[in-house]
């Protein structure tokens, strides 16, 4: 065989894993996780079930698959939007992170529920790999614009009481310690506290709760985040 023939084949394969990808997708759209099914998609492609098990072994595979690009997307996207914006401009760093968050899951609905929504009834996701990785990198992305005014925050978050690694999974512990020595467990208190209030209302748009309420969702979005970022105890970005 020679290498023509072989980059063809990965060719078609890569474009038939691709599809197989986007019509899972649909599926979810049209009925939820749960309606991700290798059959459905082989029915859909014109494939028999064999065939499609040689792309993936079990739904769980796909399903794994698709949470690993999904979820790098969207950090690839908030990482770049970050690192657009200076470092002695904190604020803005933030408000970059948090409106390309909205802007990717408007643009990738069912990859948000995939991600943060509905969960799959049965799915087992593994303890590592790209799926997880791009977890910590989210995780540390956010951390991050908290490590770096944490010294003005800590002031300003009444009734922070004294948190210890303890009250953190082991692992999130043990990463954050080896990505921001010294940082005090309070500091991921608090990370999280603004992931929830920069999600929050994102998830209410996504699920069709926020547009039947307001035409103006984005102009809400960010006047949340700009009183996030006030009361952190840095300057809002103009």
């Amino acid at each position: 065989m020679n290498d023509q023939t072989t980059s063809r084949r990965d060719r078609l394969r890569a474009q038939a894993s691709a599809e197989i990808k986007t019509i899972a997708l649909e599926l979810m759209a049209d009925g939820g996780p749960d309606a991700i099914s290798l059959r459905a998609i082989a029915r859909q492609m014109g494939m028999t079930a064999g065939a499609i098990y040689s792309y993936y072994a079990t739904r769980d595979d796909l399903i794994t698959t698709l949470i690993s690009d999904v979820y790098t997307s969207l950090v690839d996207a908030a990482e770049a939007a970050r690192d657009a914006v200076p470092a002695d401009d904190p604020g803005g760093r933030i408000l970059a992170w948090a409106q390309t968050v909205r802007e990717w899951a408007l643009a990738n609905p069912e990859g948000f529920r995939l991600v943060y929504g509905d969960p799959v009834s049965g799915y087992q996701a593994p303890d590592d790999g790209p799926a997880k990785e791009a977890e910590q990198r989210a995780c540390t992305g956010l951390t991050g614009l908290i490590a770096a005014i944490w010294a003005q925050a800590e002031p300003l978050q009444p009734g922070l009481r004294r948190y210890s690694w303890k009250d953190f999974d082991p692992g999130l512990a043990a990463h954050i310690q080896a990505k921001f020595p010294g940082l005090p467990p309070a500091a991921v208190a608090l990370a999280l506290r603004v992931w929830g209030r920069m999600h929050g209302l994102v998830a209410l748009e996504i699920y069709g709760h926020l547009r039947t309420l307001t035409h103006e969702p984005a102009t809400i979005y960010r006047d949340e985040m700009i009183d996030l970022i006030g009361s952190l105890g840095i300057a809002p970005p103009a």
